[in-house]
């Protein structure tokens, strides 16, 4: 993998953010354009930023500086956007974090309901870490699809990665041992193990994740030493119970937010940050391999209201 630059993810990100940044910044122009920043406009702005997914914490919060009086007069949409991004920043400059490798080998268990993008990630991932030089195995624990073992595969072979995989249908557990095991033996850098995408409320796959973790801490106590909840940003305020219900049964440690380009309520990455506080290590805005990002707050709360970097 190349490295593409700054301005070239910049370029991804706000493409890949284009439709939030569309229904929002349509809306605010609509707003300030037509009229003074009253009490009225400040309450159809808050609305606007419930309905992009932002949460109702976070919207009222902006309205409410918005409304602090200095807003009372005739304002452009940019001004209004600068100060939405201020705002959407706060609650994300905390969880930005990017993904530290303090362990050899670093255990990283990846999880999320089907259709996440989970198996992408970890393709994406290990190649990532491929490019930075480090050893990688990939356990290919999602054994209930042989297009997820076989999509695998397919991802060792182009980043250069190992790969363990069983039949489709083989105990998840015993695989995620022997691929920990092996990459201790082998001098392995990092392990990064699929596993079946389950809903949230299937009670027997969340034992079957236990089970995993249960059996990676016999062969080493501190692993997994991350555990990554796969997130699809199209879902919406679904995303929201995920997290909920996957930190209490799995102990997520952070969070990969993909899809991104495929809502225009992007906003939800935000609601998730002001609510549970968790790391955002990366977002996927593509299906390319470039697409996948560490995650910046920055970047991304201009982004989302459609201002320049």
């Amino acid at each position: 993998m190349t490295d593409s630059g700054p301005k070239s993810w910049w370029k991804r990100l706000s493409g890949g953010l284009q439709r939030t940044a569309t229904s929002l910044g349509t809306s605010i122009s609509d707003l300030v354009t037509k009229r003074k920043l009253d009490a009225a406009a400040i309450e159809d702005l808050e609305n606007e930023l419930i309905r992009a997914d932002l949460g109702v914490d976070t919207a009222m919060k902006i309205a409410s500086v918005l409304g602090e009086g200095r807003f009372e007069k005739s304002v452009t949409p940019d001004e209004v956007k600068a100060v939405l991004a201020a705002e959407i920043e706060k609650p994300l400059a905390g969880v930005a974090k990017p993904l530290e490798i303090s362990a050899k080998p670093f255990v990283i268990l990846v999880i999320g309901v089907n259709g996440s993008g989970k198996t992408t990630t970890i393709g994406k991932l290990a190649t990532k870490f491929r490019a930075q030089g480090k050893s990688v195995l990939l356990a290919a624990g999602d054994t209930f699809r042989a297009a997820a073992i076989d999509q695998l595969k397919i991802w060792a072979e182009r980043s250069g990665a190992t790969i363990m995989a069983r039949e489709p249908g083989s105990d998840a557990a015993s695989l995620a041992f022997d691929a920990v095991t092996a990459a201790k033996n082998g001098g392995t850098e990092v392990v990064l193990i699929d596993t079946a995408g389950r809903l949230q409320n299937r009670s027997e796959l969340m034992d079957e994740l236990h089970k995993i973790v249960r059996v990676i801490k016999k062969v080493d106590p501190a692993a997994p030493h991350a555990v990554l909840l796969v997130l699809d940003a199209t879902v919406g305020q679904n995303a929201l119970s995920q997290v909920e219900v996957f930190g209490k049964t799995a102990g997520v440690t952070g969070l990969v937010m993909t899809k991104l380009d495929g809502t225009a309520r992007g906003g939800i990455l935000v609601a998730i940050a002001a609510k549970f506080g968790l790391p955002v290590h990366f977002i996927g805005v593509g299906e390319g391999i470039d697409d996948l990002s560490d995650f910046s707050a920055r970047d991304f709360a201009r982004a989302i209201v459609g201002l320049e970097t």
